[in-house]
């Protein structure tokens, strides 16, 4: 039970890219203090954000990096009845430059305008190491996980080289991703990453997450399964984020 409900809390997790960061004020001391952050997933499954270094929460974690993201399933009617999770982590400010390019590369592709603020502004990736979860399925469904994070096979060059090919080579697929979820599609989607358990869209400023059928662990299984999708009439299982 634990690993399906690991699982579900780890879908949470991708298909939302927004939550309310909660650290330890400096200013006023003893007093929790909650902002919105985006983030995307990095290499081991930890939540990556992008924040200033003039921003209250910056100094906030410098003086105590422990903290927590809230995250719960957009567009709720009853936020009570669907899931939401608290990560509970400690923050780590990435240093090198190998860590910092690695960060960049991918938050670029999820988040495009912000590759403008980070090269012009003072701004630093952080990572959210995780310690624990509080993961609520819905009424009654209340669990503490320790593991939730899920390392993702191809990040690095593997997801850049599927990403940078299916968007040049396949924008009919795409589109056809798009239509089989029934996402919007007044803009152009664009593929932001591949994990093995799904992918990311990207429309305008909005990203959704499409599970696989199946987990993928190579790229061969990748594309068997985005080429199977290209041809599908429905998705599968009808899991859509």
């Amino acid at each position: 039970m634990s690993v399906e409900v690991a699982k579900n809390a780890r879908e949470l997790l991708l298909k939302e890219y927004r939550g309310v960061l909660s650290t330890h004020s400096k200013a006023m001391p003893g007093f929790p203090f909650g902002s919105v952050v985006p983030y995307c997933l990095d290499d081991q499954g930890r939540a990556l954000i992008l924040i200033s270094r003039i921003a209250q929460h910056t100094h906030n974690l410098q003086k105590d990096p422990k903290c927590s993201l809230l995250v719960g399933e957009r567009e709720a009617e009853d936020v009570q009845a669907v899931g939401r999770l608290t990560y509970l982590a400690e923050a780590e400010k990435l240093c090198t430059a190998e860590a910092i390019e690695a960060a960049a590369e991918r938050y670029y592709r999820y988040f495009p305008d912000s590759q403008n603020y980070h090269q012009v502004h003072d701004f630093d990736f952080w990572v959210l190491n995780p310690v624990r979860h509080r993961y609520i399925g819905g009424f009654g469904a209340i669990h503490w996980l320790d593991q939730v994070t899920l390392a993702n096979p191809f990040a690095g060059k593997a997801e850049t080289s599927m990403v940078e090919h299916m968007n040049h080579d396949h924008a009919k697929a795409i589109a056809h991703y798009v239509a089989l979820a029934g996402l919007p599609d007044a803009l152009p989607a664009q593929l932001a990453g591949i994990d093995s358990e799904g992918m990311h869209l990207r429309i305008g400023q909005a990203l959704y997450w499409l599970p696989f059928e199946l987990p993928c662990n190579t790229p061969t299984q990748v594309r068997e399964a985005l080429v199977s999708l290209a041809h599908a009439e429905h998705w599968p299982k009808n899991q859509v984020a």
